[in-house]
């Protein structure tokens, strides 16, 4: 499988934190699939890195995610000090 063929999006925020950002595609075809990822639907990858390690994740996988993307799960908290 050839990341380079899916039709990559990038957040509109990215622009906002240097361009550092994710960027999403939705597989269409099984053919844009590997092989160990038969069921996969989405697929993530570093914007900065597109030739780098790619996130593969089903539909149960990606609606968890995104829920838990708009609940705050995955927001990250300022270290404090001891």
């Amino acid at each position: 499988m050839d990341p380079s063929n899916l039709t990559w999006r990038k957040s509109s925020f990215s622009s906002s934190n240097g361009g550092d950002c994710v960027e999403v595609a939705e597989l269409g075809s099984t053919a844009h699939r590997p092989e160990r990822k038969r069921d996969a639907t989405h697929a993530v990858r570093d914007s900065t890195d597109p030739s780098g390690p790619v996130l593969y994740f089903t539909l149960t996988e990606w609606n968890a995610f995104t829920k838990g993307i708009k609940a705050s799960e995955f927001d990250l908290t300022e270290p404090t000090g001891s």
